[in-house]
């Protein structure tokens, strides 16, 4: 029953991501003061809404398996192996929020960048878990995945900055645009096309670190199994 229920899930996958097209597209309405450039909001939003999500899973998973480590270490590699995919795909989509950004910046603002708190504190988070990656990358020693969890969790703690900073600070960014102040929200016609491409992009980030989970820990048992094979030709020795 695995096989089928994997098919099914990219199948319901897809069939989101293309409805959500369609209501983003061609079902929302246009806005009144910044026309069809608005449309970027229904992939900037979720992107930014899902890389929060897959951040927090790095943080579980590294918290996770500091505790693991000594006691229970199949858990704790368990443990990183979320970690490492939460983080990778969290730093995907935040990749994709600082890109549409701009873009939708440079037609509302007429500037691409300015270093106010929302954008500056969004841009220290992916330098932050890029940190983390190359870390994995290219260090190396027993002590590489307890250096990258304490880095796994320091990063977490901008996510609250990241999504306060508009709320705490006076920002070129809009306002928030739910659970703002009076006056804030977003017409129903929008908002359920918003809420659908959350839906669609949430569902294919999921498989997305579903099959980066299961690959790295493949990858952490054929390293186990060649640390044990080469321990043996030593003791044989």
């Amino acid at each position: 029953m695995k096989k089928p229920a994997i098919t099914l899930y990219v199948a319901a996958t897809v069939a989101l991501m293309i409805w959500g097209y369609y209501q983003a597209i061609y079902v929302a309405p246009i806005d009144a003061m910044q026309g069809e450039s608005y449309r970027i909001i229904f992939y900037h939003v979720p992107s930014a809404s899902v890389a929060f999500l897959f951040f927090a899973i790095s943080l579980v998973g590294s918290i996770c398996f500091l505790a693991f480590r000594r006691g229970r270490p199949e858990w704790a590699q368990v443990s990183d192996a979320w970690a490492l995919a939460g983080a990778e795909v969290g730093v995907v989509f935040c990749t994709v929020v600082l890109i549409t950004g701009p873009l939708w910046a440079r037609r509302a603002w007429g500037i691409w960048w300015t270093w106010d708190a929302r954008l500056t504190t969004t841009l220290v988070l992916w330098l932050i878990y890029v940190s983390y990656l190359l870390l994995r990358r290219f260090a190396a020693g027993p002590q590489m995945q307890t250096l990258a969890a304490v880095l796994g969790i320091f990063g977490a703690l901008d996510v609250p900055i990241v999504y306060m900073s508009n709320r705490w600070w006076r920002t070129q960014h809009p306002a928030p645009v739910f659970g703002g102040s009076e006056g804030s929200g977003m017409d129903p016609a929008m908002a359920h096309v918003l809420l659908w491409n959350m839906l669609a992009w949430l569902a294919w980030g999921l498989l997305i670190v579903a099959l980066r989970y299961k690959v790295e820990r493949q990858q952490q048992k054929i390293l186990a199994h060649e640390a044990m094979q080469a321990l043996e030709e030593i003791s044989k020795a």
